[in-house]
């Protein structure tokens, strides 16, 4: 295999530039930033410090070769020239699973069947063997045709980077870690800052903004799929994870406040925090939202209930009038909520100085953005 290696992070759409500032700060070179993922170079070691250190990417995927293909025997050749006996064992198991978009070869089953041929045919050539057992290591193999162009990865991660470690359970309808994360840094959580969620849920927001303010690398609880694959170093994982605990501020001055009318969120949001070591930075309290007064230094990011969480729009309507209202009495110095409310400035009861589209999943949703000095008078301009 090359010293240099191609690797793919997807991301939530709306938060590829988040993500692809975080791949530069890794030191990443060739940084391709395209709908839903950003591309970029490294050494093996990148492998490991990706899979670590990124909060906002959903995993990291190796791109092993792009090529077109508008047949079954194009598609096959091309798995086929890849030298799957210098990257998987003789014992691998390696499961198959893909997509197809504007494709000739739009059947999504027929293609995994010919990949996992042309991976064994390979495999027993390369390895000099009759038979894949296929009871050793999980090697997750994934392909994507788009418009006949073929590309073939292999998956690093292994469990979603969303899944931190620390969110054993959550409740209904829970926003993911990774949108947590981008959702901070679009609020500019720093070293310092006061945060504070009035829809805290299980706290990911909270929780995600004091990892952000303290420098905790997102994946230092967990394993990756990469750990046990022979190209990558043990080594390189171990400098990785060393150079990871090493950034860490824990002298941060950052604190962080989530409240909830619900005690048993409240109860999983001060565990998970604890899970998360950000416990002693972070306060969950139980409280109604129309009880709530943002502190004046206090950068607000919530999610407020709607759709799974409450499944009565007009209580969704309710809150966030009520949110509304608190913040015009007592605004903190900014609020960033993100819903699929496509009424909610309507709601609050006042315009977004900003708004920037996310995509939750497959749910399209607005972030949008208050800030204190605009209060009064919001800016018009708006981001779609």
């Amino acid at each position: 295999m090359s010293n240099t290696y191609t690797l793919v992070a997807p991301c939530f759409f709306g938060t590829e530039a988040t993500l692809a500032f975080e791949v530069r700060r890794l030191g990443a070179e060739n940084v391709q930033v395209t709908d839903g993922r950003v591309q970029f170079t490294g050494p093996a070691s990148m492998i490991a410090a990706a899979n670590l250190n990124l909060r906002t990417a959903e995993r990291v995927l190796l791109l092993l070769k792009t090529w077109q293909a508008t047949t079954f025997d194009e598609l096959f050749d091309g798995v086929y020239s890849i030298p799957w006996e210098e990257l998987l064992p003789a014992d691998a198991a390696f499961p198959v699973k893909g997509s197809s978009l504007s494709s000739q070869l739009s059947s999504v089953p027929a293609c995994q069947s010919i990949v996992k041929k042309a991976v064994v045919k390979r495999m027993m050539a390369g390895h000099k063997v009759s038979a894949l057992p296929e009871s050793g290591p999980v090697y997750k193999l994934r392909f994507a045709l788009r418009k006949n162009t073929v590309e073939m990865m292999l998956d690093t991660s292994g469990d979603g980077l969303h899944k931190r470690g620390y969110r054993r359970h959550a409740t209904l309808a829970p926003i993911k870690e990774t949108l947590a994360a981008a959702i901070a840094d679009l609020g500019r959580v720093r070293r310092d800052t006061l945060v504070q969620d009035p829809f805290c849920g299980s706290g990911t927001l909270v929780i995600e903004a004091a990892q952000k303010a303290l420098n905790i690398a997102p994946g230092l609880h967990r394993h990756f799929a990469a750990e046990n694959f022979p190209f990558v170093p043990a080594e390189a994982w171990r400098l990785e994870w060393q150079k990871a605990i090493e950034s860490a501020r824990p002298d941060a001055a950052f604190t962080g406040f989530g409240f909830d009318i619900d005690p048993a969120a409240v109860e999983l949001a001060r565990a998970n925090a604890k899970l998360a070591g950000v416990g002693e930075r972070c306060r969950f309290e139980v409280q109604d939202v129309r009880d709530y007064r943002p502190d004046p230094d206090a950068t607000v990011l919530t999610n407020p209930p709607y759709g799974e969480r409450l499944g009565d729009a007009a209580e969704a309507a309710t809150l966030a009038a009520a949110l509304g209202k608190v913040w015009r009495f007592s605004p903190g110095t900014g609020l960033y909520a993100i819903t699929a409310d496509a009424d909610f400035e309507a709601h609050f009861g006042q315009k977004a100085a900003r708004r920037r589209k996310i995509y939750n999943g497959m749910i399209p949703c607005q972030l949008y953005m208050y800030y204190q000095r605009t209060a009064q008078k919001p800016n018009k301009k708006q981001e779609g």
